[in-house]
């Protein structure tokens, strides 16, 4: 069966409360990739993938979580600003999709409007040249992802007594 592909405050219900979550921000030429901790508190950076082919790709992101025994993965959706989805959330829905039939792990979508905005203000504070900005930008995107969503998941259980 096919995991669920549902938007993150829906997906919380088909997550059980403890267990590491893999982030991912899906760029077109790679894909930074994020992990939590089992109690899911912090989010630190795995790895940056260059992108091939969606099997290939979604091989190495399924072996990344089998390694970090992930229990759920949050894939960043790129949202316009003005609430619409563009042809990148489409391709982003259609990863998660054929994602959703290698696995049985839940996939939550996460609103990444502005993560990789959010990251480069940082790393340009950081004083970090713009090649290892280059180098770093998606894995860092995607632990601005999944740590949003670690805190958005966190909120939810303290609303609903868990």
């Amino acid at each position: 069966m096919p995991a669920p592909v549902l938007p993150l405050t829906e997906a919380a219900a088909h997550l059980p409360a403890q267990g590491a979550l893999i982030g991912l921000d899906l760029g077109t030429k790679t894909i930074g990739v994020a992990v939590s901790d089992p109690a899911r508190r912090v989010a630190t950076g795995v790895e940056t993938i260059a992108r091939k082919a969606f099997t290939a790709d979604a091989a190495r992101v399924l072996a990344l979580a089998a390694e970090r025994r992930a229990t759920g993965i949050v894939l960043g959706l790129p949202i316009n600003m003005d609430g619409s989805e563009g042809t990148r959330a489409q391709s982003t829905r259609a990863f998660a999709r054929n994602l959703a039939k290698l696995t049985e792990l839940p996939i939550a979508l996460w609103d990444e409007r502005l993560s990789t905005t959010a990251v480069e203000r940082e790393l340009i504070a950081a004083d970090v040249s713009r090649a290892k900005r280059a180098k770093v930008i998606d894995e860092h995107a995607a632990i601005f992802i999944l740590q949003g969503a670690l805190d958005r998941l966190a909120t939810l259980a303290r609303a609903s007594g868990r």
